[in-house]
């Protein structure tokens, strides 16, 4: 154990440290790439004498993604990016691995808040972000703790909204990487990840029969998609509500009913939220909802269902069970949010299967490590990760599950370059 991680770190509970270890080993047995990656990064050393600061949802595939930095030669802190995802023991698991963390699960906003600016405080030289709050704070309330900065790497569509909004203004200091943005992860993470992880967490908490119930997607993007699939493979009957008419016309062809926000308030009983905006589902829509239905929420932040307006419309508000937080309307019809609308399947459940993580966070490894080759020739801008990383990825997956893939023959190679095709 590195006595200067334990002095530094805090966390809830040292004590729970054992059971830590046995998530984070769990999870290594089922994270192949990042296996491989480690290795890589065990004889190259990438990150010797670099300190890098980590924000993401604090579990076991996380603390395991910081291992494997740490094995790359860097000095490691990392903090929770949602009070309620955070796991104690793998906190106190991590410390006794040597790295310093700051976290702890259902801080205050005080604490979360300070708890992330501590985990700045090392002056790093690169960062992992989630949701773009390590940028913001540093942006904005803490530009003294920037300058060593070469840059990182981000996970979250939200945060890439927020850093192009930072490179829109100008004022973007360092480049980051997007990482949402790859192939690899908007495919599996976004879709299959989140199409799992959300009802793990939806199931788990309320315990309720999915088959036959009325299921409202709000937004069909990459993690809509997935969570529209597993509700239909449930036997759920799904509508999709969309502000992008492509996408309403895919979810359409896709088989899912479409209509406006407003109808489909109605009609469902469980609503999940994926768009990343803010109040999709608000006042107008509460006042029509069906009694016992459930929202929640699988975008990043918790401003997708309109708390006010809920508040506002209760007359008695009561935790009937964990997890599950019931709005006794004046009219007596009963509403419930899932984990405070936090993230559902990190707040109430374990996140992303562990072998979904393994490519995400194969991706935030090596993106972290192009940064830090790259960071003087890309400039303060949000760059895409590069093809040839997201291939690798996949490659080293298909290697993993024993499959193969054919190869371009030189002929076929040059038939595709030609312009002339008689040639």
């Amino acid at each position: 154990m590195s006595s200067l991680s334990r002095q530094k770190s805090i966390v809830a509970d040292m004590s729970l440290a054992q059971d830590g270890h046995l998530k984070i080993d769990w999870v290594r047995q089922h994270m192949p790439v990042l296996n491989r990656i480690r290795e890589q990064f065990e004889k190259e050393q990438p990150f010797k004498g670099l300190k890098v600061s980590i924000t993401l949802h604090l579990e076991a595939k996380t603390a395991y993604l910081a291992k494997v930095v740490q094995a790359g030669g860097a000095e490691v802190t990392i903090t929770g990016s949602n009070p309620l995802s955070t796991q104690d023991d793998v906190c106190a698991a991590l410390v006794e691995d040597g790295i310093t963390v700051f976290a702890k699960y259902n801080p205050t906003p005080e604490e979360f808040k300070e708890l992330n600016i501590k985990a700045l405080e090392s002056k790093p030289d690169l960062i992992i972000d989630d949701g773009g709050d390590f940028a913001t704070l540093l942006h904005s309330e803490r530009p003294d703790l920037m300058e060593n900065i070469r840059g990182g790497a981000e996970e979250t569509t939200t945060g890439i909204i927020r850093l192009k909004a930072l490179h829109k203004q100008g004022v973007l200091k360092f480049p980051m990487v997007a990482v949402n943005d790859a192939y690899c992860k908007h495919l599996f993470d976004n879709r299959y990840g989140t199409g799992q992880s959300a009802w793990d967490g939806i199931i788990r908490t309320t315990n309720l029969m999915v088959a036959g119930k009325t299921v409202v997607v709000v937004g069909y993007g990459w993690c809509g998609k997935g969570v529209a699939m597993r509700a239909k493979g449930l036997g759920a009957n799904v509508i999709v509500t969309e502000v992008d008419a492509i996408k309403a016309v895919e979810a359409h062809m896709d088989g899912f009913h479409v209509m406006p926000m407003l109808e489909a308030a109605k009609l469902g009983d469980f609503f999940v939220t994926v768009t990343g905006n803010r109040y999709v589902i608000r006042g107008e829509h509460f006042d029509v909802m069906k009694d016992g239905a459930i929202m929640c929420n699988a975008g990043h932040f918790d401003v997708e269902v309109c708390k006010p307006d809920l508040a506002e419309r209760a007359a008695v508000q009561r935790t009937v069970r964990k997890n599950i937080e019931e709005y006794q309307l004046k009219d007596g019809r009963k509403l419930y949010l899932l984990a405070e609308g936090r993230l559902v399947n990190l707040g109430a459940a374990d996140g992303h299967p562990a072998e979904i993580m393994d490519m995400t966070f194969a991706l935030q490894a090596l993106s972290l490590k192009y940064v830090n080759d790259n960071y003087r020739n890309i400039g303060a801008k949000v760059e895409n990760v590069p093809y040839e990383l997201d291939e690798q990825v996949a490659r080293y997956k298909l290697e993993s599950m024993g499959l193969g893939i054919d190869s371009l023959t030189p002929e076929q190679i040059a038939y595709l370059d030609s312009w002339n095709l008689n040639a």
